[in-house]
Protein backbone atom coordinates (compact mmCIF):
# COMPACT_ATOMS: atom_id res chain seq x y z
CA UNK A 1 0.00 0.00 0.00
CA UNK A 2 1.11 3.52 -0.81
CA UNK A 3 0.73 6.08 1.38
CA UNK A 4 0.71 9.80 0.63
CA UNK A 5 1.14 12.48 3.16
CA UNK A 6 1.26 15.92 3.05
CA UNK A 7 2.40 18.54 5.42
CA UNK A 8 2.33 22.67 4.94
CA UNK A 9 4.28 23.33 7.76
CA UNK A 10 8.10 22.19 8.91
CA UNK A 11 7.38 22.08 12.92
CA UNK A 12 4.79 21.36 15.61
CA UNK A 13 3.08 19.02 16.69
CA UNK A 14 1.48 17.39 13.60
CA UNK A 15 4.45 17.44 11.45
CA UNK A 16 6.38 15.73 14.59
CA UNK A 17 3.09 13.14 14.16
CA UNK A 18 3.68 12.92 10.53
CA UNK A 19 7.15 11.74 10.79
CA UNK A 20 6.66 9.13 13.67
CA UNK A 21 3.60 7.41 11.97
CA UNK A 22 5.29 7.15 8.70
CA UNK A 23 8.71 6.09 9.88
CA UNK A 24 6.29 3.10 11.61
CA UNK A 25 4.24 2.59 8.54
CA UNK A 26 7.46 2.09 6.85
CA UNK A 27 9.16 -0.37 9.59
CA UNK A 28 5.41 -2.75 9.43
CA UNK A 29 6.97 -3.73 5.89
CA UNK A 30 3.01 -3.11 4.56
CA UNK A 31 3.67 0.45 3.77
CA UNK A 32 5.30 2.58 1.08
CA UNK A 33 5.53 6.13 2.56
CA UNK A 34 6.28 9.47 1.13
CA UNK A 35 6.04 12.63 3.01
CA UNK A 36 5.16 15.97 0.86
CA UNK A 37 5.59 19.15 2.15
CA UNK A 38 8.71 21.76 3.68
CA UNK A 39 11.88 19.85 5.31
CA UNK A 40 10.64 18.92 8.74
CA UNK A 41 12.98 20.63 11.29
CA UNK A 42 12.86 17.34 13.48
CA UNK A 43 13.72 13.47 11.63
CA UNK A 44 13.32 14.40 8.33
CA UNK A 45 16.05 11.72 7.94
CA UNK A 46 13.34 8.87 8.74
CA UNK A 47 11.30 8.90 6.08
CA UNK A 48 11.46 9.67 2.38
CA UNK A 49 10.40 12.93 1.41
CA UNK A 50 9.68 15.26 -1.30
CA UNK A 51 9.89 18.92 -1.12
CA UNK A 52 6.50 21.26 -1.92
CA UNK A 53 4.91 24.13 -0.49
CA UNK A 54 1.70 25.71 -0.04
CA UNK A 55 2.60 28.73 1.81
CA UNK A 56 -0.99 30.23 1.99
CA UNK A 57 -4.55 29.12 2.18
CA UNK A 58 -5.69 30.94 -0.82
CA UNK A 59 -2.72 29.61 -2.83
CA UNK A 60 -4.31 28.26 -5.87
CA UNK A 61 -1.84 27.32 -7.71
CA UNK A 62 0.58 25.85 -5.08
CA UNK A 63 -2.56 23.67 -4.44
CA UNK A 64 -2.76 22.45 -7.71
CA UNK A 65 1.34 21.62 -7.55
CA UNK A 66 0.77 20.18 -4.49
CA UNK A 67 -1.97 17.86 -6.17
CA UNK A 68 -0.25 16.95 -9.38
CA UNK A 69 2.76 15.98 -7.00
CA UNK A 70 1.11 13.35 -5.17
CA UNK A 71 -0.98 12.09 -7.95
CA UNK A 72 2.02 11.70 -9.94
CA UNK A 73 3.69 8.86 -6.94
CA UNK A 74 0.15 7.54 -7.29
CA UNK A 75 -1.04 6.68 -3.70
CA UNK A 76 -3.42 4.03 -2.77
CA UNK A 77 -4.83 6.96 -0.11
CA UNK A 78 -3.68 10.69 0.97
CA UNK A 79 -3.14 11.42 4.96
CA UNK A 80 -3.43 15.60 5.31
CA UNK A 81 -2.09 16.16 8.73
CA UNK A 82 -2.76 19.73 9.29
CA UNK A 83 -5.51 22.29 8.59
CA UNK A 84 -4.13 24.07 5.45
CA UNK A 85 -3.05 20.36 4.37
CA UNK A 86 -7.10 19.27 4.53
CA UNK A 87 -7.76 22.36 1.81
CA UNK A 88 -5.78 20.92 -0.15
CA UNK A 89 -6.36 17.35 0.00
CA UNK A 90 -10.22 17.80 -0.68
CA UNK A 91 -10.05 18.36 -3.68
CA UNK A 92 -8.18 15.57 -4.80
CA UNK A 93 -11.44 13.89 -4.97
CA UNK A 94 -10.15 10.64 -7.21
CA UNK A 95 -7.85 9.11 -4.50
CA UNK A 96 -9.10 8.27 -0.79
CA UNK A 97 -8.55 11.06 1.49
CA UNK A 98 -7.96 10.90 5.52
CA UNK A 99 -7.26 14.22 7.30
CA UNK A 100 -5.83 14.69 11.11
CA UNK A 101 -7.94 17.50 12.97
CA UNK A 102 -5.05 17.94 15.35
CA UNK A 103 -6.73 21.18 17.08
CA UNK A 104 -8.92 24.50 16.72
CA UNK A 105 -7.96 28.27 16.61
CA UNK A 106 -6.35 29.52 18.95
CA UNK A 107 -9.32 31.83 20.29
CA UNK A 108 -11.66 28.65 21.02
CA UNK A 109 -11.93 28.56 24.30
CA UNK A 110 -12.01 25.92 26.91
CA UNK A 111 -15.98 25.99 27.53
CA UNK A 112 -17.09 26.92 24.10
CA UNK A 113 -15.36 23.99 23.11
CA UNK A 114 -16.91 21.60 25.66
CA UNK A 115 -20.36 23.12 24.66
CA UNK A 116 -21.12 24.74 28.17
CA UNK A 117 -24.03 27.37 28.39
CA UNK A 118 -24.29 30.77 28.24
CA UNK A 119 -20.15 31.73 27.08
CA UNK A 120 -18.97 33.73 24.80
CA UNK A 121 -18.48 32.10 21.38
CA UNK A 122 -14.89 32.69 19.04
CA UNK A 123 -14.63 35.61 16.80
CA UNK A 124 -16.08 35.92 13.63
CA UNK A 125 -13.03 35.07 12.01
CA UNK A 126 -12.62 31.73 13.74
CA UNK A 127 -16.48 30.84 13.42
CA UNK A 128 -15.57 31.23 9.62
CA UNK A 129 -12.56 28.82 10.29
CA UNK A 130 -14.63 26.15 11.35
CA UNK A 131 -17.25 26.89 8.94
CA UNK A 132 -14.85 25.53 6.59
CA UNK A 133 -13.30 23.37 8.60
CA UNK A 134 -16.18 21.42 8.68
CA UNK A 135 -17.05 21.81 4.71
CA UNK A 136 -13.18 20.17 4.50
CA UNK A 137 -15.06 17.16 6.50
CA UNK A 138 -17.42 16.43 4.41
CA UNK A 139 -15.34 16.46 1.04
CA UNK A 140 -12.86 14.19 2.36
CA UNK A 141 -13.47 10.20 3.30
CA UNK A 142 -12.28 9.93 7.11
CA UNK A 143 -11.59 12.84 9.84
CA UNK A 144 -8.97 10.94 12.06
CA UNK A 145 -9.02 12.83 16.00
CA UNK A 146 -6.78 11.75 18.35
CA UNK A 147 -8.69 12.43 21.10
CA UNK A 148 -12.97 11.24 21.88
CA UNK A 149 -12.94 15.28 23.71
CA UNK A 150 -12.12 16.58 20.00
CA UNK A 151 -14.58 13.78 18.14
CA UNK A 152 -17.51 15.55 20.45
CA UNK A 153 -16.06 18.82 19.33
CA UNK A 154 -16.30 18.04 15.94
CA UNK A 155 -19.34 15.77 15.96
CA UNK A 156 -21.65 18.55 18.01
CA UNK A 157 -20.18 21.33 17.27
CA UNK A 158 -19.81 21.15 13.69
CA UNK A 159 -21.74 18.30 12.88
CA UNK A 160 -18.79 16.86 11.15
CA UNK A 161 -19.77 12.99 9.70
CA UNK A 162 -17.49 9.66 9.15
CA UNK A 163 -14.66 10.42 12.34
CA UNK A 164 -12.02 8.31 13.53
CA UNK A 165 -10.14 8.42 16.60
CA UNK A 166 -6.95 7.08 17.00
CA UNK A 167 -4.43 8.03 19.65
CA UNK A 168 -1.28 10.18 18.29
CA UNK A 169 2.00 8.35 18.56
CA UNK A 170 5.72 9.05 20.54
CA UNK A 171 9.14 6.88 20.95
CA UNK A 172 8.50 4.46 23.77
CA UNK A 173 12.28 4.37 24.78
CA UNK A 174 12.96 2.75 28.41
CA UNK A 175 11.35 5.05 31.42
CA UNK A 176 13.13 6.62 33.79
CA UNK A 177 10.69 7.33 36.78
CA UNK A 178 12.50 10.41 38.90
CA UNK A 179 14.04 7.95 41.62
CA UNK A 180 13.77 11.77 44.70
CA UNK A 181 10.91 14.33 45.23
CA UNK A 182 10.50 16.19 42.30
CA UNK A 183 12.59 19.29 41.96
CA UNK A 184 13.15 19.94 38.45
CA UNK A 185 10.24 20.96 36.06
CA UNK A 186 9.99 20.76 32.16
CA UNK A 187 7.71 23.27 29.95
CA UNK A 188 8.11 22.40 26.87
CA UNK A 189 5.63 24.14 24.15
CA UNK A 190 5.82 27.67 21.58
CA UNK A 191 5.26 30.73 23.60
CA UNK A 192 1.99 31.93 22.99
CA UNK A 193 -0.59 32.48 24.95
CA UNK A 194 -2.52 29.59 24.85
CA UNK A 195 0.33 27.78 26.07
CA UNK A 196 -0.10 29.56 29.55
CA UNK A 197 3.77 30.05 30.89
CA UNK A 198 2.68 33.53 32.28
CA UNK A 199 0.10 31.76 34.37
CA UNK A 200 2.45 28.99 35.30
CA UNK A 201 5.20 31.76 36.10
CA UNK A 202 2.37 33.91 38.06
CA UNK A 203 1.50 30.47 40.18
CA UNK A 204 5.91 29.37 40.69
CA UNK A 205 6.49 32.27 43.54
CA UNK A 206 6.43 31.23 46.91
CA UNK A 207 5.40 27.25 45.58
CA UNK A 208 9.00 26.18 44.49
CA UNK A 209 11.05 24.42 47.13
CA UNK A 210 14.36 26.32 47.70
CA UNK A 211 16.15 23.50 45.47
CA UNK A 212 13.72 23.47 42.73
CA UNK A 213 14.26 24.62 38.48
CA UNK A 214 12.09 25.06 35.79
CA UNK A 215 12.86 24.90 32.32
CA UNK A 216 11.59 26.20 29.23
CA UNK A 217 11.83 24.66 26.06
CA UNK A 218 10.32 26.41 23.16
CA UNK A 219 10.02 29.95 21.49
CA UNK A 220 7.61 32.45 20.76
CA UNK A 221 6.10 35.70 20.88
CA UNK A 222 5.71 35.62 24.35
CA UNK A 223 9.32 35.30 25.01
CA UNK A 224 10.45 39.18 26.27
CA UNK A 225 7.45 38.94 28.49
CA UNK A 226 7.73 35.56 30.00
CA UNK A 227 11.47 36.16 30.50
CA UNK A 228 10.81 39.57 32.55
CA UNK A 229 8.17 37.24 34.42
CA UNK A 230 10.66 35.55 35.35
CA UNK A 231 13.44 37.84 36.81
CA UNK A 232 14.22 36.61 40.25
CA UNK A 233 12.78 32.90 39.40
CA UNK A 234 14.99 29.42 38.78
CA UNK A 235 13.60 29.62 35.41
CA UNK A 236 16.19 28.85 32.38
CA UNK A 237 15.04 29.66 29.01
CA UNK A 238 16.38 26.89 26.35
CA UNK A 239 14.53 28.70 23.25
CA UNK A 240 13.31 25.68 20.44
CA UNK A 241 15.01 23.01 20.94
CA UNK A 242 14.51 19.25 18.65
CA UNK A 243 15.97 17.16 21.88
CA UNK A 244 12.71 17.11 24.13
CA UNK A 245 12.98 13.41 24.82
CA UNK A 246 16.80 14.07 26.03
CA UNK A 247 15.40 16.95 28.22
CA UNK A 248 12.60 15.08 29.53
CA UNK A 249 15.62 12.46 30.53
CA UNK A 250 16.83 15.23 32.45
CA UNK A 251 14.01 16.65 34.05
CA UNK A 252 11.60 15.02 36.93
CA UNK A 253 8.43 15.79 36.15
CA UNK A 254 6.52 18.21 32.78
CA UNK A 255 4.31 21.03 33.75
CA UNK A 256 1.62 21.95 30.76
CA UNK A 257 -0.59 25.18 31.67
CA UNK A 258 -2.29 25.42 28.32
CA UNK A 259 -5.53 27.24 28.33
CA UNK A 260 -6.51 24.84 25.17
CA UNK A 261 -5.30 21.70 23.80
CA UNK A 262 -6.19 18.29 22.39
CA UNK A 263 -3.65 15.33 22.81
CA UNK A 264 -0.09 16.93 23.59
CA UNK A 265 2.32 14.92 22.25
CA UNK A 266 4.37 16.45 24.88
CA UNK A 267 2.84 14.63 27.74
CA UNK A 268 2.09 11.54 25.95
CA UNK A 269 6.24 12.05 25.54
CA UNK A 270 6.61 12.77 28.98
CA UNK A 271 4.37 9.71 30.29
CA UNK A 272 6.27 7.26 28.27
CA UNK A 273 9.54 8.91 30.02
CA UNK A 274 8.10 7.99 33.41
CA UNK A 275 7.51 11.62 34.61
CA UNK A 276 5.09 12.72 35.81
CA UNK A 277 2.73 15.44 34.76
CA UNK A 278 1.09 18.67 35.65
CA UNK A 279 -1.69 19.78 33.38
CA UNK A 280 -4.53 21.78 32.76
CA UNK A 281 -7.95 20.19 32.33
CA UNK A 282 -8.37 21.26 28.90
CA UNK A 283 -9.47 19.05 25.49
CA UNK A 284 -8.03 15.41 26.10
CA UNK A 285 -5.95 15.71 28.71
CA UNK A 286 -7.64 14.32 31.65
CA UNK A 287 -8.23 11.30 29.20
CA UNK A 288 -4.55 10.52 29.55
CA UNK A 289 -3.69 10.80 32.53
CA UNK A 290 -6.15 9.39 34.16
CA UNK A 291 -4.59 6.13 34.97
CA UNK A 292 -5.48 3.83 38.00
CA UNK A 293 -3.68 4.58 41.01
CA UNK A 294 -1.28 7.68 39.28
CA UNK A 295 -1.79 10.89 40.36
CA UNK A 296 -3.89 12.93 38.96
CA UNK A 297 -2.86 16.34 38.79
CA UNK A 298 -4.71 19.03 36.97
CA UNK A 299 -5.59 22.49 37.30
CA UNK A 300 -8.15 24.44 36.39
CA UNK A 301 -6.95 26.66 32.70
CA UNK A 302 -5.94 29.75 32.93
CA UNK A 303 -5.96 29.42 37.12
CA UNK A 304 -2.66 30.25 38.81
CA UNK A 305 -3.82 29.35 42.23
CA UNK A 306 -5.08 26.09 41.37
CA UNK A 307 -2.34 25.72 39.32
CA UNK A 308 -0.20 26.33 42.46
CA UNK A 309 -2.02 24.05 44.65
CA UNK A 310 -1.28 21.08 42.23
CA UNK A 311 2.29 21.95 41.78
CA UNK A 312 2.28 22.17 45.88
CA UNK A 313 1.04 18.69 45.73
CA UNK A 314 3.69 17.24 43.06
CA UNK A 315 7.10 18.63 45.61
CA UNK A 316 5.37 17.14 48.34
CA UNK A 317 4.81 13.64 46.59
CA UNK A 318 7.40 11.10 48.46
CA UNK A 319 7.16 8.56 45.88
CA UNK A 320 6.87 10.36 42.05
CA UNK A 321 7.80 7.69 40.54
CA UNK A 322 4.93 5.58 41.45
CA UNK A 323 2.94 7.73 38.96
CA UNK A 324 5.70 7.65 36.43
CA UNK A 325 5.60 3.93 36.48
CA UNK A 326 2.06 3.65 35.93
CA UNK A 327 2.01 6.83 33.05
CA UNK A 328 4.71 4.67 31.17
CA UNK A 329 2.55 1.81 31.38
CA UNK A 330 -0.13 3.55 29.86
CA UNK A 331 1.74 5.16 27.19
CA UNK A 332 3.38 1.93 25.55
CA UNK A 333 -0.24 0.76 25.28
CA UNK A 334 -1.78 3.76 23.63
CA UNK A 335 0.69 5.77 22.12
CA UNK A 336 3.14 3.29 20.72
CA UNK A 337 4.42 4.02 17.41
CA UNK A 338 3.16 0.40 16.32
CA UNK A 339 -0.03 0.70 17.76
CA UNK A 340 -0.89 4.23 15.94
CA UNK A 341 0.71 2.18 12.50
CA UNK A 342 -1.88 -0.63 12.57
CA UNK A 343 -4.36 1.43 13.42
CA UNK A 344 -4.02 3.55 10.54
CA UNK A 345 -3.55 0.69 8.25
CA UNK A 346 -6.76 -1.11 8.98
CA UNK A 347 -8.10 3.00 8.55
CA UNK A 348 -6.51 2.99 5.29
CA UNK A 349 -7.55 -0.84 3.98
CA UNK A 350 -11.16 -0.27 4.75
CA UNK A 351 -10.66 3.15 2.49
CA UNK A 352 -8.37 1.88 -0.51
Amino acid sequence: MRVAFLLTQDRGGPVDVTIRLAAALQATGEAEVKVFGPVPARDAHLVEHEEISVPRKGDLRASRQARAAIRAWRPDVVHAQDRRSGLVCAGLGDIPVVHTYHGVPDDVSEPWFRNAPRVQRPSTYTMAVLAADALVARRVDRTVVPSPAMGRFLRDRLRVPRIAHIDNCVPIGEAEPPTTPVRRLLFVGLLVERKGLPTLLEALPGVLPPDATLTVAGDGPLRARCEQLAEGLPVEFLGFRADVPELLRKHDALILPSTMEQQPLVVAEAMAAGKPVVATDTGGVADMLDVPGAALRLAAPGDATSLAKQLRALFADPDPARTGRLLAARARERFSPEVCAQRHLELYRELS
